[in-house]
């Protein structure tokens, strides 16, 4: 039966059907969770690699010695991956709703 129905009818449905999950879904409280949900994710998004850029950075200060800080220079390299992660995450995130 989908076969017979114009593409323009088939997102008109789409449209709608997602239309009232989102609404039965803010009705319910269930959105406030999944914003938290899209938060949490967020930051486990810049912790991680800001971890890993620490502990890389913590390794390369004891393994060779530098008037610069590995430790903090790794971390702003993990903090801006995490940033640009999270940045893509979100976008996309917000095209699919």
């Amino acid at each position: 039966m989908d076969k017979d129905k114009s593409p323009e009818d088939k997102l008109k449905e789409q449209v709608e059907t997602d239309s009232k999950k989102k609404i039965r879904s803010k009705r319910e409280g269930r959105e406030i969770m999944s914003n938290i949900g899209v938060f949490g994710m967020v930051g486990w998004t810049v912790a991680i690699p800001a971890l890993i850029g620490i502990a890389i950075g913590s390794w390369l200060d004891r393994r060779y010695e530098s008037t610069v800080s590995w430790t903090i220079t790794m971390l702003v390299v993990g903090m801006t991956a995490g940033c640009i992660n999270a940045w893509r995450w979100v976008n996309e995130k917000r095209k699919g709703d």
